[in-house]
């Protein structure tokens, strides 16, 4: 069965770096688009990056932009999410997430996503 396995969480400061890393398993990892999900307390969870099977293509949503970079390792079956000056409204539980359908983009469907890991603890302090 699918498996993701993310790590990589932590407490830092706001301005630290941290790289979350999420290792997949029971499925072609090549075929698939993988994303980066976040849910704060209280808020609902919102796509942060997602990154298709041969990383031509590659989404952020607004807020992180020009601070986060996804990235994949076929050959390592890992997907990866840089994140830079981390903020303190960066704080929350990163969930990594395969695609329903192989060889398929559509990052703003719901619907897009069928697995979930157990989610990274980040925590950013001022």
């Amino acid at each position: 069965q699918v498996q993701l396995v993310e790590s990589g969480g932590e407490s830092v400061q706001a301005g630290d770096s941290l790289r979350l890393s999420c290792v997949a398993s029971g499925f072609t990892f090549s075929r698939y688009a993988m994303g980066w999900f976040r849910q704060a307390p209280g808020k609902a969870r919102e796509v942060v990056a997602a990154i298709s099977w041969a990383s031509t293509s590659k989404f952020y949503t607004d807020s992180v932009k020009g601070r986060f970079d996804i990235y994949r390792d076929n050959g390592g079956v890992t997907v990866y999410l840089q994140m830079n000056n981390l903020q303190r409204e960066d704080t929350a539980v990163y969930y990594c997430a395969k695609a329903k359908n192989h060889y398929t983009w559509a990052v703003d469907k719901d619907d897009q996503w069928d697995s979930w890991g157990q989610g990274t603890q980040v925590t950013v302090s001022s």
